[in-house]
């Protein structure tokens, strides 16, 4: 049998019921790491505290202690634990307090098996992501530890005034942390560097960009030192400077060493043989100790060093004479063949991340320098590459997204199951929401965005009752402006949360009912008062909800929506957005017609 993610982690389940507790545990037994199984609140939250089990699936209502209290006390020993909650439909004042907790997982009885292990192996999934996530964290922690006990390390706060400075900082400047702290760099500006040559350091890190070089530094005591620095600038949640950080290296007796090299290779009372020696020796040092490789003007591999070839799974022999493009994932051929080429032409240095195929056909990504050498006629003669391996950091980074895109994803679904709608809804609402973004302009990074939030726009309906959100029909007056306040209970679901992502779904949820001429709810928001996401989700969910049947509607025709959007230019739609979206209405019908063929394909089925 496949292993998965719920082999790795240990389950409470907690039923009153026995007859579905029995036929439970008989299909999860052997299924995970280990089960503990309750039959009531009290009990499965003295499991709990007795075993610590990764996950927890519990029903709501049961005697002594109800599903709800018990989720809230774990919640409080451990905030962490993901909860799954099993109820009926008709559970919705539940629902809605299991959301206020945090628990994001659902199931609705009588539980599907299939969709049970579905949602079993998604909060499986997230346990082991949590894990890995936190072996990083605890791995970066030892890597900031290790990097402050054998770096030079200083910060400083916008102004350039020093707010830290480590041992090894005071240690080759002869100055202590006193002396240091509160004063300007300038206490150890060297007067060989041009005032020039700090305001371009000065200039870049403003830019909000890293600067990476060489500065000749000067002591307390007059002497001087050499460090290769990096200066990254930190930034705040609104992507303005917080801080600036500086990690050095002593290459001063490097330098030094670099130097003699330099000018021993100049001596003309020099042999040719020692040349070449002091040549081969420095070649022999880039190959044992970097991911390092050199290759001619075309591009062929002239040289490579040991740590590269490991890494590509290759042998020196077959990497040798071969072109640097056949190690570059075919994404990346066209663009490192004209923009590097460009570069190096110009005898410019190229910096990006380039990713490679190793032996075994798994990716790599290089954060990879190609700089250009040039011969003492001022020609470039050959190119040398230095990489550094990102692999682990990319992967990561995107394993934290895609939880995050599940997580929501899930909820928004949520919302549209409690009002009897398909998840397809909101995956629909998700699509056209991206592709009016990209339309109006908006970053491909902000387009997406709103793509991952916008399933979460109704998310609110989880706190209206089911004999109004689901009656068939016109609502009455009384019940209509319940059915509005769903707006305002979405928003306050999400308001609290920092992250940018769940605060663009809860601008979603509160304002993509209003109108451009403020005939809309909950705020009565007047044109460019409503956010522009707002706006644009708007327009995606009436075209979808339109487009498709509904408890209280059927379907409308294509041409009575297209005519009820120009009717509602300028009155509930934004003018500008709806004339976007006629000019670019075949591609919104694209992806109506790829779902909607989706989901004829599944119906044929059964």
């Amino acid at each position: 049998m496949k292993k998965t993610s719920l082999s790795e982690i240990s389950l409470l389940y907690v039923e009153d019921e026995k007859m579905i507790r029995d036929e439970l545990i008989d299909i999860l037994e052997g299924e995970t790491a280990s089960l503990y199984v309750a039959k009531n609140g009290q009990e499965g939250l003295d499991l709990y505290k007795a075993h610590k089990p990764d996950l927890v699936l519990t029903d709501i209502r049961m005697p002594e202690m109800d599903g709800i209290e018990m989720s809230k006390t774990i919640l409080q020993l451990d905030a962490s634990v993901p909860i799954i909650i099993s109820s009926a439909f008709n559970d919705s004042e539940y629902f809605l307090e299991s959301i206020r907790l945090g628990i994001h997982y659902y199931l609705i009885k009588p539980i599907n098996i299939k969709e049970l292990f579905s949602t079993l192996e998604k909060a499986s999934a997230s346990i082991i992501n949590a894990r890995r996530l936190k072996q990083s964290e605890n791995l970066l922690t030892q890597y900031k530890e290790a990097v402050d006990k054998s770096e030079i390390v200083s910060k400083t706060d916008k102004h350039g005034i020093i707010t830290y400075v480590n041992e090894g900082f005071c240690a080759i400047s002869g100055y202590s942390e006193p002396e240091l702290l509160g004063k300007s760099h300038n206490i150890v500006r060297h007067p060989d560097n041009s005032a020039r040559f700090y305001q371009e350091i000065w200039e870049t890190i403003l830019a909000k960009k890293e600067w990476h070089g060489v500065i000749k530094n000067r002591a307390k005591d007059g002497s001087f030192y050499i460090v290769e620095s990096t200066i990254i600038p930190l930034l705040n949640a609104h992507n303005e400077i917080e801080e600036f950080i500086s990690i050095r290296k002593d290459i001063t007796q490097k330098e030094l060493d670099k130097q003699n090299l330099e000018k021993n290779l100049h001596v003309n009372t020099k042999t040719l043989d020692e040349k070449i020696q002091f040549i081969y020796e420095y070649e022999k040092a880039l190959k044992q100790s970097t991911l390092f490789c050199r290759t001619t003007t075309e591009g062929n591999i002239t040289m490579a060093s040991n740590a590269f070839i490991k890494l590509l799974g290759l042998e020196e022999s077959t990497v040798l004479d071969s072109s640097y493009l056949s190690l570059v994932d075919k994404g990346y051929i066209k663009k490192l063949d004209t923009e590097v080429r460009k570069a190096v032409k110009s005898a410019q240095t190229w910096q990006g991340i380039v990713k490679h195929i190793n032996v075994l056909n798994q990716d790599l990504y290089l954060n990879t320098s190609f700089i250009p050498v040039l011969n003492v006629e001022g020609r470039v003669h050959e190119v040398l590459c230095f990489h550094t391996d990102m692999t682990e950091q990319i992967h990561l980074n995107r394993e934290i997204i895609a939880t995050q895109r599940e997580v929501i994803s899930t909820m928004g679904a949520i919302g549209e199951t409690r009002s009897k709608e398909t998840g397809d809804h909101v995956k629909r609402v998700a699509e056209y929401s991206k592709l009016l973004a990209l339309k109006c302009g908006l970053s491909l990074k902000e387009a997406e965005e709103i793509k991952m939030a916008s399933p979460m726009h109704d998310i609110g309906k989880v706190g209206i009752p089911d004999n109004i959100l689901n009656k068939p029909g016109k609502l009455t007056e009384e019940k209509f402006e319940i059915m509005k306040t769903h707006a305002a209970l979405g928003h306050d679901m999400l308001k609290a949360s920092q992250q940018p992502l769940l605060k663009t779904a809860a601008t979603i949820s509160y304002e993509h009912h209003e109108k451009w001429d403020g005939s809309g709810y909950p705020r009565g928001l007047k044109g460019e008062e409503i956010h522009l996401h707002g706006r644009i989700t708007a327009i995606a969910d009436v075209f979808d909800a339109l487009g498709h049947d509904r408890v209280y509607k059927e379907a409308w025709p294509l041409d009575s929506i297209l005519e009820l959007f120009k009717e509602g230019r300028g009155k509930h739609f934004d003018p500008t957005l709806i004339d976007l979206f006629f000019t670019h209405l075949n591609e919104f019908l694209a992806i109506k017609e790829a779902f909607d063929s989706k989901a004829g394909e599944i119906l044929e089925t059964f």
